[in-house]
């Protein structure tokens, strides 16, 4: 919750600038809802996608303070994001209500970056991998290998976000790898091999490089360091 939208759309700028030439990346920007036209005017001829921080799973209805995937598509995002650790624990977002939010997203023509992760208190009592494969479980319910061609997971360890923690990079892989399995087994090695696994706990321009370098982090759901533009391409080009 960062960025008027004369601030959000200065700093799209920003970022259109210095990820020039990185091809080789992805990236999307998910500013506040507020500021999606702004930063929709902004990144239109760029290579940069638009996204939002969040999606309801419904087309329209009496949902008040919700905004439906039609409206995202409409102001010309490509991406939304489900199930961020703050929604989970700030906002009472459960795995059944991530799950309707991504197939209405799905259906509507979006990808979805899917977010889950672990308390410090679940970390610690070992029971990471446990959570984190009920979160995954009950997203993708019903969900097929075709489906999962738009579909983004992120690894965000709840006790490494905004604390300026960061999973060592083994740990991050260790978690990675595991959910690479946990697809493998649903929907068979391919299609596990072909999905998005980004990491976002706390990452920086200093630890970019040796995050990705690991065999299944596929990139960054990036935080606090989106917001300087310097730092946010500096984390691109690590993962050029």
């Amino acid at each position: 919750m960062h960025t008027t939208p004369a601030e959000a759309a200065s700093l799209a700028a920003e970022v259109v600038k210095a990820v020039a030439g990185h091809d080789g990346v992805d990236v999307a920007l998910c500013p506040p809802f507020v500021c999606l036209s702004a930063v929709a005017d902004v990144l239109r001829g760029s290579r940069v996608k638009l996204g939002a921080q969040n999606v309801h799973g419904e087309a329209k209805g009496a949902f008040t303070g919700e905004v439906s995937p039609g409206m995202l598509k409409a102001v010309g995002c490509a991406v939304a994001i489900v199930g961020h650790s703050e929604r989970r624990q700030f906002f009472g977002e459960t795995d059944e209500g991530v799950h309707d939010r991504m197939k209405g997203a799905l259906g509507a023509g979006l990808e979805v970056i899917v977010c889950v992760g672990e308390t410090l208190d679940q970390r610690e009592r070992g029971i990471t991998n446990d959570i984190v494969g009920h979160q995954i479980r009950g997203a993708l319910n019903g969900i097929d290998g075709a489906q999962m061609a738009s579909v983004t997971l992120a690894y965000e360890p709840v006790w490494a976000i905004g604390t300026g923690r960061t999973a060592s990079p083994a740990q991050a892989q260790e978690v990675h790898a595991f959910i690479r399995g946990l697809l493998a087994q649903h929907f068979g090695a391919d299609v596990a091999g072909g999905v998005r696994i980004q990491y976002g706990g706390s990452v920086k321009p200093d630890n970019a490089a040796e995050l990705f370098a690991q065999p299944d982090i596929d990139g960054g759901l990036i935080g606090g360091a989106s917001l300087k533009a310097a730092d946010f391409a500096a984390i691109v080009k690590a993962g050029a």
